[in-house]
């Protein structure tokens, strides 16, 4: 029997796994892009900083060049004009020849100039956002006071920084100045997936550590594609379920068509066969006397020409009504089972025939169970086997109609015993009277109103038209129980 509550179930299954997957596929395909995108702009950070630390190396080895001439007294050096030319330039110190700095820090910054051939890092103070670098050079060595909000690009920055959920910061010496606060909430939840980008700037000079981070939350995946998709599998699984489920419907009222048509010819025969034996009973007196009756017209007196062309007459009419019944049963006679034997899977025969009968069992609330050892195959005319435990399990599903629905049981049992195949069908209705039993598999014997009674005396013949029987009787347990033998076909 193909069992078509687990093909449905599978069906789900696999349609639980494709949204399933392509929900995932939609989640990491949004990770991805906002990884992407996340990794894009931090780059684009760590350029534009990049450029602009590069341009205070740029700034001091050009006033290392233009090394000052001399002065006015009271003129303004040329060097303290570059704050208002560049606002994140806080201030410019220079140390003349033979002069000192101030700051004994720009003392040994210089120093670390003159040894590294460019500039150094003076004091960093980036918990207030500043630095001071210094250019060792002759005669005069510049010293120069950043801001590091100031300098950063704000009108070529990639994101905006007011609702950006991306941290970026400066780090050294394990200082830190944020100069883009991003999402805190989310980043401290830690909740979703973290993105993280570490790069140094591109001047040796200010070695600070470009440091953006990222916390993609939950909330952010594209549930909306993801729910739709999930429609949209749902929607094409139903459609396939009712398809299927159609087609199965199909195929079932085709077999059960086919079942019906062989069993209404079957039934003719079983009819047509009982005609010809009842009818053939007078016909064979009427015509032996119609015959006797000629003879003795026959004889003395001689003139009874009229007499004797009546009783040939009633002769060839009495002739003619056998070959019309002759026909008739010819016409409408039973395949002969016997030449259509063949090596039948006696199990699957059962579940071809549960399969069919499957609505059947679900309007009566019945749920068959099946009990079949390793494959047990007779010898059987595939038709007349599938007719036979049609009828079986029709009459088993009629019985427990009667029944109170949580009794309603149909157990099956296919084994093997005593050298054949063999198939038991119990049922927990009202089971047998002892008076119907004996004549059971009469033909027109039947107990219910309507019916010819004909199918158990039509699937009696089949079986043992086929080496095989069937019986019947009460269970154990109450209930009919119906066992159907045929003869093994390796036995054979």
């Amino acid at each position: 029997m193909r069992n078509t509550g687990a093909g449905v179930r599978w069906w789900w299954i696999g349609g639980a796994v494709i949204s399933l997957t392509g929900a995932v596929l939609l989640a990491r395909q949004a990770i991805d892009e906002q990884r992407a995108l996340f990794e894009t702009d931090a780059r684009i950070v760590h350029r534009l900083l990049s450029q602009q630390v590069v341009q205070h190396d740029a700034i001091l080895d050009t006033l290392a060049l233009l090394q000052p001439g001399p002065e006015a007294p009271g003129a303004t050096p040329p060097e303290q004009r570059l704050p208002a030319l560049y606002p994140h330039i806080l201030s410019v110190q220079r140390r003349d020849r033979g002069g000192d700095w101030p700051d004994p820090a720009l003392a040994g910054a210089e120093t670390a100039s003159r040894q590294h051939q460019r500039p150094a890092l003076a004091t960093v103070e980036l918990g207030s956002g500043r630095y001071r670098l210094v250019l060792a050079a002759e005669p005069t060595a510049y010293a120069l006071g950043i801001d590091l909000r100031a300098m950063v690009p704000w009108a070529e920055w990639p994101m905006k920084p007011e609702t950006s959920p991306v941290r970026v910061r400066l780090d050294h010496a394990g200082q830190s100045f944020t100069l883009q606060p991003g999402d805190p909430t989310a980043l401290n939840t830690g909740r979703g997936w973290r993105f993280e980008f570490h790069k140094h700037l591109a001047a040796q000079s200010q070695p600070f550590d470009v440091v953006a981070s990222r916390q993609m939350g939950w909330h952010e995946l594209p549930w909306g594609r993801m729910l739709a998709w999930l429609a949209a599998v749902a929607l094409v699984l139903t459609a396939l379920a009712q398809w299927q489920g159609q087609r199965a419907a199909r195929r079932r009222a085709e077999e059960l068509l086919r079942l019906g048509q062989v069993a209404r010819l079957n039934t003719l025969g079983e009819l047509a066969a009982g005609m010809a034996h009842e009818l053939n009973q007078p016909l064979t007196a009427v015509l032996a006397n119609t015959q006797a009756a000629q003879r003795l017209l026959a004889d003395e007196p001689p003139e009874l020409d009229t007499a004797r062309t009546a009783m040939a007459q009633a002769t060839a009419q009495a002739r003619r009504a056998a070959d019309v019944v002759g026909r008739l049963r010819r016409a409408v006679e039973r395949p002969d089972v016997q030449g259509g034997v063949l090596a039948v899977d006696l199990a699957e025969a059962v579940r071809r025939a549960l399969y069919l009968l499957e609505p059947e069992c679900q309007r009566r609330s019945v749920v068959p169970q099946l009990q079949a050892v390793d494959m047990v195959t007779v010898a059987a005319d595939p038709v007349a086997l599938d007719q036979i435990v049609h009828n079986l399990l029709m009459n088993a599903l009629q019985a427990l109609e009667g029944v109170d629905v949580n009794a309603r049981r149909l157990s099956l049992s296919v084994s093997r015993a005593d050298g054949q195949g063999e198939l038991i069908v119990t049922d927990s209705g009202p089971g047998l009277a002892p008076e119907v039993l004996p004549r059971l598999f009469e033909p027109f014997f039947s107990t219910r109103a309507g019916g010819l009674g004909l199918g158990l005396s039509l699937c009696e013949t089949l079986a043992s038209g086929m080496g095989g029987s069937l019986t019947a009787t009460n269970g154990p347990q109450g209930g009919a129980e119906f066992r159907l033998r045929l003869p093994l076909k390796d036995a054979e």
